[in-house]
């Protein structure tokens, strides 16, 4: 399943949509705009592997890693600004909402972690990859109780990358020794270089729509401040319809789910061009929205809450 993080790429389509967004926040309408096709959930402990294709600097590794501890362990880092709030763990506890509504199925508590850090430094399947091949990336991750995230580098090419996608999740099944496990994978590449606008918004100004002035990232990263967008988009996708019936709106192959119901809002107030009231660094003048493990501070989209039916923002 694909994350059309287009915020502004697409202008009509998305100033539809933001619109509805924002009248999900303002209306608070009884009816749920995701809908629960009855599939399972991932639940339990779930390891979060990273395989790294390409060149990354370290500096550029933290970013992403310190993200995935903080999704459940802000307040156990011994950051003394870990336990700041708003907090990644926060915002991540919206997901919640989703494994009470899916009564029918016996579902355990789902907790995170930072799993194995594969690294794939020298480009074993070249610079121009298919669909195909970030499955076959993703299979080298652990197969049972994970999810694989493959992230490229701003030099990779990857099929349908800045023209219909920024990342995606999916589902893909491997045979160990006698059984058969399907495992959850997500992709999202790095737009630095080939399309910030589209994927980076807003810390570069947008293709097409309102143009508005770029915010300044909080990791001084435009391309890995873009990614963990993306990457907290999807992994709310993931955990809420790993297996493509779990909950979203519209067809199975390009659904709505719980970030992409509510594109472009990140703090209240949003609309098109204008991400929403958000914190702002007083000493690097960056924007963000939640606090994260080892003093980070990250910018994550709003999720949508069927609790509330209504875009949740941390601000």
């Amino acid at each position: 399943m694909s994350l059309f993080l287009f915020k502004i790429f697409l202008l009509l389509s998305f100033w539809g949509i933001s619109l509805a967004a924002r009248r999900l926040n303002e209306d608070s309408p009884t009816t749920q705009l995701l809908h629960y096709h009855n599939g399972p959930l991932l639940s339990g402990q779930i390891s979060i592997n990273l395989i790294w294709y390409g060149q990354f600097k370290p500096s550029q590794k933290a970013i992403v890693s310190d993200f995935i501890t903080s999704l459940q362990h802000s307040s156990s880092s011994s950051s003394s600004s870990s336990s700041s709030q708003p907090s990644v763990a926060t915002w991540w506890k919206t997901t919640q909402s989703y494994y009470r509504l899916a009564t029918k199925r016996k579902t355990a508590p789902l907790s995170l972690s930072l799993g194995k850090q594969i690294q794939e430094e020298t480009y074993s399947l070249g610079k121009s990859l298919t669909t195909n091949n970030l499955v076959h990336l993703a299979s080298k991750g652990q197969h049972k109780n994970a999810i694989n995230v493959v992230l490229t580098s701003a030099d990779v090419a990857v099929e349908g990358f800045c023209m219909s996608r920024c990342g995606t999740h999916g589902s893909s099944s491997v045979a160990d020794k006698s059984k058969s496990y399907k495992f959850a994978y997500v992709w999202v590449g790095n737009s630095e270089k080939q399309c910030p606008g589209q994927c980076a918004w807003p810390f570069h100004q947008p293709v097409y729509g309102p143009q508005s002035p770029a915010l300044v990232a909080p990791n001084n990263d435009v391309g890995l401040d873009g990614m963990v967008i993306n990457l907290a988009s999807l992994l709310a996708g993931t955990v809420t319809n790993p297996f493509g019936n779990g909950f979203f709106q519209g067809p199975a192959e390009a659904p709505l789910e719980a970030a992409t119901a509510c594109p472009g809002v990140y703090g209240r107030g949003a609309y098109p061009g204008y991400a929403g009231n958000l914190l702002l660094d007083s000493s690097t003048g960056a924007s963000y929205n939640a606090h994260g493990a080892n003093g980070r501070k990250y910018l994550l989209p709003a999720l949508y809450d069927p609790a509330t039916s209504s875009c949740s923002t941390l601000l």
